[in-house]
């Protein structure tokens, strides 16, 4: 049926029911009410493929997937840290901050692994780590066929000077590196904030710009407290 013939049908009235033909005041009204069908008709069909949309499980080359992989990867190694710090010093608040950060990012994880197994995916893939974030990446050099380091990671060698460090110098290296791979997290965040509206995988990476965006703001002012700065942002 070409869109002529449609518009034909959709002026004469006609609903898909055989009719007599009708006077100027039922041709109006059967028009209308035919029109509010269609319209009723396409809203419904938006409206069912959005719900599909949104409920589909994530495919192994999803955003979801890769965000949930990679962020696994980065939390273990804020954990990590987190440990070192809060071994190494004596200062109540630092090792507030410390515990904090292994309590919530370890439970986040087991999240991001629930997630998998709920979808029926391998904690790991082939594919090259941060790729789903290709073209998002906020100034973070990402493409889809080549791996790329998860912003904010701290390099083996800065993690050996942070574990052979002592006292105050342990404390602000942990804070200057931590304050970066928290900054890689929220970077994390919001590209998945701007590629997927799943409901539990959103709600989690804004939970997690928010929470973190608040600890650099803590971490921040802990460095000031020790006379020291912050490593330049990588937002």
């Amino acid at each position: 049926m070409t869109t002529s013939d449609t518009a034909t049908i959709l002026d004469s009235g006609y609903s898909g029911q055989v009719m007599e033909t009708p006077g100027k005041d039922g041709t109006k009204s059967r028009r209308g009410a035919t029109v509010g069908v269609l319209l009723g008709c396409l809203v419904a069909a938006v409206a069912l493929l959005l719900v599909v949309g949104r409920t589909a499980t994530p495919t192994d080359a999803s955003p979801e997937a890769g965000f949930a992989r990679d962020m696994s990867v980065h939390h273990a190694q804020a954990v990590e840290m987190a440990f070192i710090a809060r071994d190494g010093s004596a200062d109540d608040a630092l090792r507030r901050l410390a515990y904090d950060i292994i309590v919530t990012q370890t439970a986040q994880r087991g999240m991001f692994i629930g997630w998998l197994q709920q979808w029926g995916l391998n904690q790991s893939s082939e594919r090259p780590s941060m790729a789903w974030m290709a073209g998002h990446g906020g100034g973070h050099a990402v493409t889809p066929d080549a791996p790329a380091a998860m912003p904010g990671m701290a390099s083996e060698d800065e993690l050996k000077k942070l574990r052979e460090a002592t006292g105050k110098d342990k404390e602000i290296l942990f804070l200057q590196l931590m304050i970066r791979h928290h900054e890689g997290g929220v970077q994390m965040g919001r590209g998945l904030l701007k590629l997927s509206d799943r409901e539990e995988v959103a709600t989690m990476a804004q939970h997690i710009v928010d929470g973190q965006t608040g600890e650099i703001e803590l971490m921040t002012d802990m460095l000031r407290q020790r006379g020291a700065q912050r490593l330049p942002s990588i937002l």
